[in-house]
């Protein structure tokens, strides 16, 4: 199923192994690998372990208030709770900070549709949420089936630009002839998102369906999220390999990083540890199935048997935390290597440029607040599921966060949008310390929503006292910004605020060359680094700056920070924020002085 939303602009830089070719990416030949799963030394790569919010570099407050957000979804957010319960796990680096289980993991019985109620278990019969509970991960399913091709590309026994048809003779009937793996792996194949598999009575006439499915849009012109990507991907896999999806998911993944908790098709004995999700019953559910439990909750996958490359794998937060380190390991983990460097920079490199607010890597959505929240960059990835699931990786921290919860629980209708992967994701950025790039601390516009927050200094004196001189406005500014919604501006006004005009500024990254702002404005991602700023000032006898940070009501990146702000008019500096007469005469209205 699929759990989709818009996102923002934005390009991903190219990875190693990579070469640009008529607006395609083109995989670089890499080094054989063996049929097996490799073993490596573990230089420095790390293992997870438990360990304090300080020990992982990270800001305790922060993640408390992660778990106090996450837990205002438990009761009506505004009218049905968002999930009945969840498992929250959240780390950087090799340490996990947090693994907080809140809810329940089985709660009700059956959903009422004349009353709209749950109807709930007794009291003894309701299972609380616990660290170790098995969710199915729904769509999450998909980045392992993009593991598994991801390795077969990297042996060599799958062609990234090849046509699906040279593996699936049958595939290429009804224009999709020239349909490429990469198109499947970055939703760019033109499939609908989805046709309803379950209705065919047999394994064979399901084929048939996918065999006669013709492509919505001409292959490689636009970008639509499609189970039947990974259906077919999987059926290639098992293809080339001789192996069923199940048996190569063990063989491959789960077996090597000691995921033993990650699996299709969970034994009966392991009903009681996992969260039941909804009661499926038509209209709303394509199959009646009751109360669904133990099972994969997806009725494609439900009628492939429980195995499928679009959804079906069920898992815990504490394995998808071990998958997320080996992937920002670089594909290794303790002396375990499933995938290599390059690879892994494959799958988090930005296929679908032609595409803005769509990027994509080879299985994982990049850069997507709505929601990776604050933590959305170009380099972060991640994917969610309709069940309630999503995992979000940001290799510019290494920090990773898990959200499982059971959001169809009792029914599908009771969850809207993505609020809670959103605020888990922007409490765990806010969690990543921006140190002051000089001084003890620097001004934060914070991380509102619909705000214009302002910082502004006392109106100064900017009349020039000769021809040859000039005012300055210097300072240290680091930002990241929701990309074109969210904007940063620097404004001035002589005229006692009347009018604002916006205020051109120069920034300077270390060791790159100067980039010019002519609206006075940034938005976007800056590197998470600081910017030195220099800006020209008007001369003015009563000319006052300011900074304003806007957002909409949607979704916010990490935010600006300001520091060292310095005016100078000629020889003079009329104005410093290191003299705490001057400081003292900043305006702030929502921005506040911070030290991290």
């Amino acid at each position: 199923m699929t759990d989709r939303a818009g996102g923002g602009p934005t390009r991903r830089q190219l990875g190693r192994g990579l070469t640009a070719f008529g607006g395609a990416l083109i995989l670089a030949p890499l080094q054989a690998a063996s049929a097996a799963p490799r073993t490596t030394e573990n230089h420095g790569r790390p293992t997870l372990r438990r360990g304090s919010a300080e020990r992982a570099g990270l800001l305790p407050a922060q993640l408390r208030q992660l778990v106090v957000d996450a837990e205002t979804f438990l009761v009506p957010s505004p009218k049905y709770p968002w999930y009945a319960g969840a498992v929250l796990l959240a780390g950087r680096g090799g340490t996990v900070a947090l693994h907080q289980p809140i809810g329940k993991a089985v709660r009700y019985s059956a959903y009422d549709e004349k009353t709209d109620t749950g109807l709930e278990f007794a009291a003894d019969q309701q299972i609380p949420m616990a660290e170790d509970t098995v969710f199915d991960l729904a769509s999450v399913s998909k980045l392992f089936t993009s593991i598994l091709a991801v390795q077969q590309i990297e042996r060599g026994a799958l062609e990234l630009e090849g046509k699906v048809a040279s593996y699936l003779p049958d595939f290429g009937g009804a224009g999709k002839q020239d349909i490429t793996i990469r198109q499947l792996l970055t939703h760019t194949s033109g499939f609908r998102a989805w046709i309803p598999l379950y209705n065919a009575p047999t394994y064979e006439e399901k084929l048939q369906l996918i065999w006669n499915e013709a492509p919505l849009n001409p292959p490689g012109t636009k970008y639509l999220y499609s189970d039947l990507n990974l259906i077919s991907l999987q059926l290639v896999l098992e293809k080339i390999t001789g192996q069923a999806l199940d048996a190569l998911l063990r063989n491959e993944i789960t077996a090597p990083l000691g995921m033993h908790r990650t699996r299709f098709n969970p034994p009966a004995s392991w009903k009681p540890k996992i969260a039941a999700t909804e009661d499926a019953r038509e209209p709303w559910s394509g199959i009646d199935r009751g109360l669904v439990w133990g099972e994969v909750h997806d009725e494609n996958a439900y009628s492939l048997g429980g195995v499928a490359g679009h959804a079906g794998v069920f898992s815990t937060a504490w394995d998808l935390a071990v998958l997320g380190r080996t992937l920002l390991n670089g594909g290794s983990y303790g002396r375990a290597r499933i995938l290599s460097p390059e690879s892994v920079e494959l799958m988090f490199t930005d296929f679908n440029t032609a595409f803005p607010g769509d990027e994509h890597g080879l299985g994982f959505e990049l850069y997507q607040h709505w929601y990776m929240g604050a933590m959305a960059t170009p380099r972060t990835a991640g994917h969610t599921g309709f069940t309630g699931t999503s995992l979000v990786l940001d290799p510019t921290t290494d920090s990773f966060l898990i959200l499982l919860g059971n959001s169809v629980h009792p029914v599908r209708s009771w969850r809207s949008g993505s609020a809670p992967r959103v605020a888990a994701a922007n409490n765990l950025a806010r969690a990543v310390p921006v140190r002051p790039a000089r001084g003890r601390t620097a001004w934060f516009s914070g991380m509102a929503n619909a705000t214009a927050a302002t910082l502004a200094l006392p109106a100064l004196d900017t009349a020039l006292p000769t021809f040859a001189d000039r005012a300055r406005l210097r300072c240290a500014l680091w930002w990241d910004i929701e990309p074109g919604s969210d904007s940063l501006l620097l404004e001035s006004t002589a005229d006692g605020g009347a009018s604002w005009q916006p205020l051109p500024f120069t920034t300077t990254r270390h060791g790159e060359d100067p980039r010019e702002h002519p609206a006075g404005s940034v938005t976007g991602w800056s590197g998470r680094v600081w910017h030195r700023l220099t800006a020209d000032l008007p001369p003015a006898r009563q000319l006052t700056l300011r900074w304003r940070y806007a957002t909409d009501r949607l979704y916010v990146g990490r935010g600006a920070y300001v520091e060292s702000l310095r005016v100078e008019v000629g020889d003079d500096v009329v104005f410093d924020a290191s003299r705490p007469a001057d400081a003292a005469r900043i305006e702030a209205t929502g921005w506040t002085p911070s030290a991290d």
